[in-house]
């Protein structure tokens, strides 16, 4: 497919309650839309940087200015599908939330072109994914109960607890004691600890956790490996996770037994599946991530955790989870399952009367 332009437009999409995690407080997602317009199809992407560099090095205005000086110059005058894009972004060094945008944005326009789903462009094997729920950390632990206890209510079939050093063992603890063991529960630090907390993460170890997402900073992978010799809960890796060659390493090191796919942190979803590739033939459990998305990346990341080797409940939650009013038609909870869309490319579009009311700017970039 041969580009007429892209679109960025950034919107403003309220949360429905503060989400705070080791790294901050969001309230609001500003959110960088791309829409890629050829002459047969359009497409869209969703960059998932955050408003500051806080949980990567990457935020929206950076990978606005990325797109707009770099990305968008190397599609011009090209015919493009998703493999010539990575290709031609190859060169540029990082910036894989802004990159994974733009590709997303062209292989939804790819797709739709020739009636082909994501999912059967990727290889899903089912048609609904089970949905888990990441829950921020609270002000006091009966307000953290009150919220497990509604997401449970709702049919979520694993709880993720969000944790830092001085909120880990008590609201593990509080909620084991509430709900049992049968609940799936597992924790995510964010980065938040190092190697010497090691005796404070193995306290952890009595409650039957699925895994400890990301305990130690990202480019300490050795470190995780040290790590996961002294605890007996698994080590999951999220941030440290970049590539499927990262991937590789870090289960030859010994650092992680359980992986976190983010398809903004690898580059799209080409890579996000190679990674899923690697780990699968390494014997590794995947689960698919989610950074907030609106119903446009949540359909991506929904189809993405259809694949065979995600067989951990995902962050695949419900559109009101995070959103009274999502741009696009609301993903919902069924059964503890959210439904892979069956349409042509991602499968779903934003609502145009609602795209408009939460858009606080746009931008057009011409490429022929």
């Amino acid at each position: 497919m041969r580009l007429e332009g892209l679109e960025l437009r950034r919107i403003a999409m309220p949360l429905v309650a503060p989400f705070r995690t080791s790294f901050g407080t969001e309230r609001e997602r500003d959110v960088l839309l791309v829409r890629a317009v050829g002459a047969d199809a359009e497409g869209w992407g969703e960059c998932v940087a955050m408003a500051a560099p806080l949980y990567s090095s990457e935020h929206v205005d950076g990978a606005a200015e990325v797109i707009r000086r770099f990305l968008a110059p190397a599609l011009a005058g090209r015919d493009v599908d998703a493999w010539t894009v990575e290709a031609l972004f190859a060169p540029i060094k990082g910036h894989p939330m802004a990159k994974a945008a733009v590709q997303t944005a062209v292989l939804d326009a790819v797709l739709r072109a020739a009636g082909t789903p994501l999912g059967g462009f990727l290889g899903a094997v089912r048609d609904r994914v089970p949905a888990g729920v990441s829950v921020g950390i609270m002000d006091s632990v009966p307000a953290l109960l009150d919220a497990v206890a509604g997401y449970l209510d709702a049919g979520y079939l694993r709880i993720k607890l969000k944790i830092e050093p001085g909120w880990d063992v008590e609201p593990v603890r509080a909620v084991r004691e509430r709900f049992g063991d049968a609940v799936l529960l597992q924790v995510d630090a964010n980065t938040a600890y190092t190697l010497g907390d090691a005796r404070q993460l193995a306290r952890l170890d009595p409650f039957d956790l699925l895994l400890i997402e990301q305990p130690l900073p990202e480019d300490d992978v050795r470190g995780h490996a040290a790590l996961a010799r002294l605890v007996r809960t698994p080590i999951c890796l999220d941030e440290s996770i970049v590539s499927a060659r990262a991937a590789a390493d870090a289960i030859a090191l010994g650092a992680c037994s359980i992986v976190n796919i983010k398809p903004g942190r690898v580059g799209g979803y080409l890579e996000a599946r190679r990674v899923h590739d690697v780990c699968v033939a390494n014997g590794v459990a995947v689960w698919a991530g989610g950074m907030l998305e609106t119903g446009l990346g949540r359909a991506a990341n929904v189809t993405l955790a259809a694949l065979p080797g995600f067989t951990l409940p995902d962050d695949t939650s419900a559109s009101d989870r995070y959103y009274a009013r999502d741009i696009t038609a609301p993903f919902v909870l069924e059964a503890g399952h959210v439904a892979v869309p069956a349409g042509p490319g991602i499968g779903v579009a934003p609502i145009p009367d609602v795209l408009a009311e939460v858009t606080t700017a746009t931008s057009w970039i011409p490429l022929k």
